[in-house]
Parts: C-alpha cells; sequence; structure tokens
C-alpha cells in the first residue's frame, strides 16, 4: 500500500473490535495497579492523579462512544480511552516483552496486564466523571449518530444530511455528525453508495440519501465482522496483537491505479480536505 494509506485507523469498526475484546476480559475486573511513563499519553490531569483515581477501582463493561473507548468504573467515574493514530490497548502477560512505546501499563487483579502503546503519542488515557464529561472533553460530549448503537430512520439520517449543506465526505466525517467515521471509511461507504466525495449534501435524491444511509450500515458491519482494517504500517491490532482483515476487502481505498471492481475503471486518488481520497470517476456521481 502507498504511505499515503498508513497511519489512517483506527476508526469505528477498529474501536468497536478492540471494546469487544475488552468487554470479554475486563468486565468486572480489579485494578491492582497503574504505572505511567509517558506523560503525553496522559495530558488531562496528571499521571499520579490518574494512578490514584484507578487504582483499586473495579471495572464495568466496555462502551464506546465513537472512537472513544470508555470503561465505566465502580467510582462512578469513566476511563477514557482514545488511541487516535498509533495507539494500541494491548492485553499481556507481565512476563511478555513490553514494546518499546508503551506508555501506561494497568496491571489486573488474577494476573494480566493492560498495556497502552502509542508510537506517535497523539492517543491518551483519562479519567472523567460523566457529569464534567462537557467541560473535560467537549468533543466526546458532542458526537453524533453512532451508527452500531442509535438505531434511527433512513429519513431521520437523510433530514440531517441535507441540512448540512456540503461535500459529502465532509458530512460524513464531520464526528458531530457520524460518530466515529474517518478517511477509509467515508470512501469505501461513499463508493458503496455510488456517490462523489465532493458532491453536495442537499443536491442526493431521496434514493440516494437512501442508498447512502444502508451503505453506511452495510459497511460499518461488514468491517467489524472482519475485525477492522489493518493497513501497511500494521499499526492497528485488536486487543492481543491481532491484525484486522477489512482491508482485503476495500474497494477503493489506496487503490489508486487498479480497476473498480464494480464497473472495471481505474480507481483515482485525489487530495481533499487535506487528506487522500479514493474514488472512482465512473461509477460514482
Amino acid at each position: 500500500m502507498s504511505g499515503a494509506a498508513a497511519g489512517a485507523v483506527p476508526e469505528l469498526p477498529e474501536v468497536e473490535t478492540v471494546r469487544r475484546d475488552l468487554d470479554r476480559e475486563i468486565a468486572g475486573r480489579k485494578i491492582k495497579s497503574v504505572a505511567v511513563t509517558g506523560a503525553r499519553s496522559v495530558r488531562r490531569g496528571s499521571k499520579a492523579e490518574l494512578v490514584e483515581r484507578l487504582t483499586g477501582r473495579t471495572m464495568k463493561a466496555a462502551k464506546r462512544r465513537g472512537k472513544y473507548l470508555v470503561v465505566p468504573l465502580d467510582s462512578g467515574e469513566w476511563m477514557v480511552v482514545h488511541l487516535r493514530m498509533s495507539g494500541q490497548l494491548l492485553k499481556a502477560n507481565p512476563k511478555d516483552p513490553k514494546p518499546k512505546h508503551t506508555h501506561v501499563v494497568i496491571t489486573l487483579d488474577k494476573g494480566g496486564e493492560l498495556r497502552f502503546v502509542d508510537p506517535r503519542t497523539f492517543g491518551e488515557i483519562f479519567v472523567v466523571p460523566p457529569g464534567k464529561l462537557a467541560d473535560e472533553a467537549p468533543d466526546l460530549d458532542e458526537l453524533g449518530w453512532d451508527p452500531l448503537e442509535d438505531p434511527v430512520s433512513w429519513v431521520d439520517f437523510a433530514r440531517l444530511v441535507m441540512s448540512k449543506r456540503t461535500a459529502l465526505k465532509t458530512v460524513m466525517t464531520d464526528q458531530k455528525v457520524v460518530a466515529g467515521l474517518g478517511n477509509i471509511y467515508a470512501d469505501e461507504i461513499l463508493h458503496a453508495a455510488g456517490l462523489r466525495f465532493d458532491r453536495p449534501s442537499q443536491t442526493l435524491t431521496p434514493q440516494e440519501l437512501r442508498r447512502l444511509f444502508r451503505s453506511v450500515l452495510e459497511v460499518l458491519h461488514e468491517a467489524v465482522a472482519a475485525r477492522g482494517s489493518s493497513l501497511a504500517d500494521e499499526q492497528y491490532v485488536d486487543l492481543y496483537g491481532r491484525t484486522g482483515l477489512y482491508q482485503r476487502q476495500h474497494q477503493v481505498y489506496a487503490r489508486d491505479g487498479k480497476p473498480c471492481y464494480r464497473c472495471r475503471s481505474t480507481i483515482a486518488k485525489t487530495k481533499f480536505g487535506g487528506r487522500s481520497t479514493y474514488f472512482c470517476p465512473s461509477c460514482q456521481v
């Protein structure tokens, strides 16, 4: 894959995969100790504060908000993890060698560790009371529709898209509109719907809006079933260090110069909003 394709995940399917893994492993487990070595991974508060608020707490079922992992604690607070571009949350045995960029280690009762690994250090871990979410993490509090969690009708979705009056890819990657979508899945969804990335949202017909809605759900559910996409750098892995498989099903992303599976035209690549965008010039209108 091209270099431009690297580092674009995780998005909603990857984070949901980690959430499901995490839920199986940590629900009801107590945090025995916390070690923080990377200051950049703890930007909202001090390292000592994070250690204090986590140590001795029991974790409940893992949740997800957009691209954020949320773990409720028995204290009533939430532990929030954002992987951003290169973050990994890994289950490990204490005897396993620690990866070079391990910034936080959470030791669990009855053995085992959760390790937060992040080479680029854009990700973070923090603890927040739900009541203070809007003040401490407004980006988390202002998330829009979650296609995997929030049942909505295609009519409500259509009304939202039409109201934005801007390019479709801008709408699809706006976290206040659709939570969790990014560069990869916006391109894949728009191709599945047969719509161009720069098509003004208000110009879509009811049939096209229904097709777009269906494509959002289908692509995301298929991607989760394949445990997400791991690109050329293999930066995204699940809780057990395994890569995803959905990249094998990509229709356009990082396939510039190759034939479209649907119409055999050549997949194109362009810059849009500062990011690489992949599309079929023939079957996306």
